[in-house]
């Protein structure tokens, strides 16, 4: 059986083609190998011998060739960035996806099934709850707010702080440029699926975190982040207050989940979350960071936000344990395994900091007054 991982040659794209090569699928990637993910356009994940047809989901012709003769499609290729440039996002995620169904369509393409890689951020902040006034999906909160230092989410109508809820499936709530382009990149995906008889699944990540992360991209997330600074003896940046939490889960545990709805025919056409469960807050992980590497390293509380940052974003994943997935793999593995594999390859590169960026282009602004 043929499997193409489109993304393949990324963090866990490359993950997926050494587990599909063990289960004996011939595997094909297509990827852009775009230089700030893969230094000079090399990529250390993607295995000797496979098959790389390097270019974009949005090129109609190399997608086209990378999609002949297949049978399974991991749709992992994808745009992340904290920058804005808002149309882009919906280009890639969103058309490349369209793209994927419009080629099978068109050329009579026997593909059998499509797992298409969503996240965890089309719920936007998720689902809240006042004492007084019952369950709300919120706006996110303004900048006024932020600039003031008030991190909470806050009951709309009494102003008194709510309290977050697990993310479920049907809470759906997305308002920065990567979420809604990953819930229309759903959207696409699922309903043509139903309409065209392509069996299709969505699964939803948590930050996924575990070796063979780039090291060379500036907003591969906090794991390379704060090992690279307390390697080098320099203070972790914490935004807001450091108690805002998220959900981080095991690379191979999301290989797992790929491989689950895969070989389950009752998962097509539905969206499953994909995480831990389980909720650390950003300090929490400063902290472990610290133990694990045994190091005197000061954690520094900025003074700052980021525009569009979610306040908690854990999920529930009771739905794909249903299925017989669970996971498996702590935080504390997921920095063990990590920091086995920097170990491997000589260390983290020196790289710029992605956090003067930001500020330039108003992603991360300072707070004006605490209260």
């Amino acid at each position: 059986m043929q499997a193409l991982v489109t993304g393949g040659a990324g963090f866990i794209g490359c993950h997926l083609v050494y587990r599909l090569l063990r289960e004996g699928f011939q595997v094909r990637i297509l990827d852009n190998l775009d230089p700030r993910v893969h230094r000079n356009g090399q990529s250390y994940c993607a295995p000797a011998g496979v098959e790389l047809i390097r270019g974009a989901v949005t090129e109609r012709h190399a997608l086209l060739a990378a999609m002949n003769n297949v049978d399974i499609i991991f749709h992992q290729a994808a745009y992340q960035d904290y920058m804005p440039d808002f149309s882009k996002f919906l280009t890639v995620n969103a058309v490349g996806t369209s793209l994927i169904y419009e080629l099978i369509v068109q050329h009579r393409l026997k593909i059998q099934k499509v797992v298409i890689a969503s996240s965890q951020a089309v719920y936007g902040e998720g689902q809240y709850s006042c004492a007084e006034h019952g369950d709300f999906l919120p706006v996110p909160r303004t900048q006024t707010q932020l600039s003031r230092g008030e991190w909470e989410v806050k009951c709309p109508r009494c102003c008194q702080r709510a309290n977050a809820s697990l993310l479920r499936e049907e809470h759906t709530n997305p308002y920065n440029q990567y979420a809604v382009s990953k819930l229309a990149q759903e959207k696409v995906g699922l309903g043509l699926g139903w309409l065209y008889g392509i069996p299709t699944v969505a699964l939803r990540y948590s930050i996924t975190q575990g070796p063979r992360q780039s090291l060379f991209n500036q907003y591969s997330g906090v794991c390379r982040i704060f090992v690279s600074r307390a390697l080098k003896h320099e203070p972790l940046i914490i935004y807001e207050d450091g108690l805002q939490t998220r959900d981080f889960v095991h690379i191979h545990d999301v290989v797992e989940a790929n491989m689950c709805v895969l070989e389950n025919d009752s998962a097509n056409f539905q969206a499953f979350n994909v995480g831990s469960g389980m909720p650390t807050s950003v300090l929490e992980y400063a902290n472990l960071v610290r133990t694990k590497l045994s190091a005197d390293i000061a954690l520094e509380v900025s003074g700052e936000y980021r525009r569009g940052d979610n306040r908690h974003s854990v999920s529930n994943i009771d739905k794909l344990r249903s299925l017989g997935w669970s996971p498996k793999r702590s935080l504390s593995n997921i920095l063990d395994d990590f920091l086995v594999w920097v170990d491997s390859i000589g260390g983290i590169p020196l790289i710029p900091d992605a956090h003067g960026d930001m500020q330039k282009a108003g992603v991360v602004l300072r707070v004006a007054a605490r209260c």
